[in-house]
């Protein structure tokens, strides 16, 4: 079949949440199928991923064509602007929209859709998040599939609850608000809709009122993540993962800082942390300047060095939707896994057996004073977490998934 692929970013590298779902899903679905990639270029994004590259946006387009037919990028219309991004909001408000449905509306775009849409006789369109809905309307006749990276109105109506500042929540629940009348309207005109977790498909099909959701979870390239027996471990240290653009990584890592580290201080004064993830704040930048045991790292070209270095993989994550990829990838890899129970919301683990839970700040230290009295138990989570994935985890089995409910839909349209 002929699929055409509309994404907010350029899917490459696989490293980090979206781009490792996005790179694996097409990766995967280009084994069966032809695909047009049409994606947004998010500039900083792509740069900060692929920092050795002169041009990292050639560099990427190269990979992408080892999986897809051809592809082209756009640009964002407001990254064109100086404060691009305020005028983009202001537009929104002024027009009664989300923000997120207005960011990535470009004329350009809609000429290069209509382009390709002239050119090839699709098949199916595949729309990688709410905010490119507004494209509905040139794919007439054409299954559609869209996918939510998360349930988005309702992490913005999380978030909106968590926030201290009056404006800003404000903002944020009126932007939930709005945004979930879109997701509502396009998530009906869509064919099918592709949903991270059972849980988010539950939520938004309850929310919705449609029951076309398809849980299409995320994995893991277990060709890349794997446990590393060679590896030096770093006996009392301690690894946390994410990207700290993204708030509830942000806001976990500030939870770390404030809760937990200082009663890991008192308990075991010798432990070192490692915080690893692209756009560190300059709160959490701070705080590895003045602890001599804590070191922040910023993005960094091999992710897994530092999970195969870990005694302890700390995940204290407590808001946001979807799965983590993060989760997904410390269990391949045979890390430790000690991580508050909504982290690991959407993934099969037991707690015991891949995981151990932490609720609360006392919670993580009783949980290292025990893998460290019991090394048997620490053995046997390192043993069970790559077992789980390459059970039911594989991104050759989820690519497999969503081409047989594709093609299923495609011929039923027929």
């Amino acid at each position: 079949m002929k699929i055409l692929w509309l994404s907010h970013l350029v899917p490459y590298p696989p490293k980090g949440g979206v781009l490792q779902r996005s790179y694996n899903m097409i990766n995967e679905m280009g084994k069966y199928h032809e695909i047009t990639l049409l994606a947004f270029n998010q500039k900083s994004l792509l740069k900060s991923s692929l920092p050795e590259e002169s041009d990292p946006l050639q560099f990427a387009k190269q990979m992408l064509l080892e999986s897809v037919e051809s592809v082209e990028v756009l640009d964002i219309p407001e990254e064109r602007l100086p404060q691009g991004r305020y005028l983009t909001a202001l537009k929104a408000l002024l027009k009664g929209s989300a923000y997120n449905m207005e960011w990535l509306k470009s004329s350009e775009a809609q000429r290069a859709i209509s382009k390709a849409l002239s050119e090839h006789s699709f098949d199916a369109v595949h729309v990688d998040t709410i905010s490119l809905a507004p494209y509905f309307r040139l794919f007439s006749g054409l299954p559609i599939v869209l996918n939510h990276h998360n349930f988005e109105s309702d992490m913005l109506r999380q978030r909106a609850d968590t926030e201290s500042n009056v404006f800003k929540a404000l903002f944020f629940r009126y932007e939930a608000s709005r945004l979930l009348k879109s997701e509502i309207e396009f998530s009906r005109k869509a064919h099918l809709n592709l949903a991270c977790s059972d849980d988010d498909a539950e939520k938004m099909t309850n929310v919705i009122g449609e029951d076309n959701f398809l849980t299409v979870p995320n994995g893991v390239d277990v060709s890349y993540f794997f446990p590393n027996e060679k590896a030096h471990v770093e006996k009392g240290s301690i690894v946390i993962v994410g990207g700290m653009s993204w708030y509830p990584n942000r806001e976990a890592v500030e939870y770390f800082i404030s809760d937990i580290w200082p009663m890991i201080k008192t308990e075991f004064p010798d432990m070192a942390v490692h915080i690893v993830g692209r756009s560190p704040t300059e709160k959490i930048r701070d705080f590895g300047d003045n602890e001599p045991n804590v070191f922040v790292h910023g993005f960094v070209e091999d992710i897994r060095e530092y999970l195969w270095a870990a005694q302890f993989y700390f995940c204290p994550i407590r808001t946001g939707g979807g799965t983590k990829l993060k989760i997904l990838d410390a269990l391949a890899t045979g890390c430790c896994i000690i991580a508050d129970p909504f982290s690991c919301k959407g993934i099969s683990v037991e707690e015991g057996e891949n995981v151990l839970y932490a609720s609360t700040p006392k919670d993580y230290i009783e949980n290292v004073k025990l893998l460290l009295a019991e090394p048997g138990l620490e053995k046997h989570l390192k043993v069970n977490g790559p077992r789980l994935i390459k059970e039911r985890y594989s991104y050759s089995s989820i690519g497999r998934l969503y081409s047989d409910r594709l093609c299923e839909l495609v011929e039923n349209n027929r």
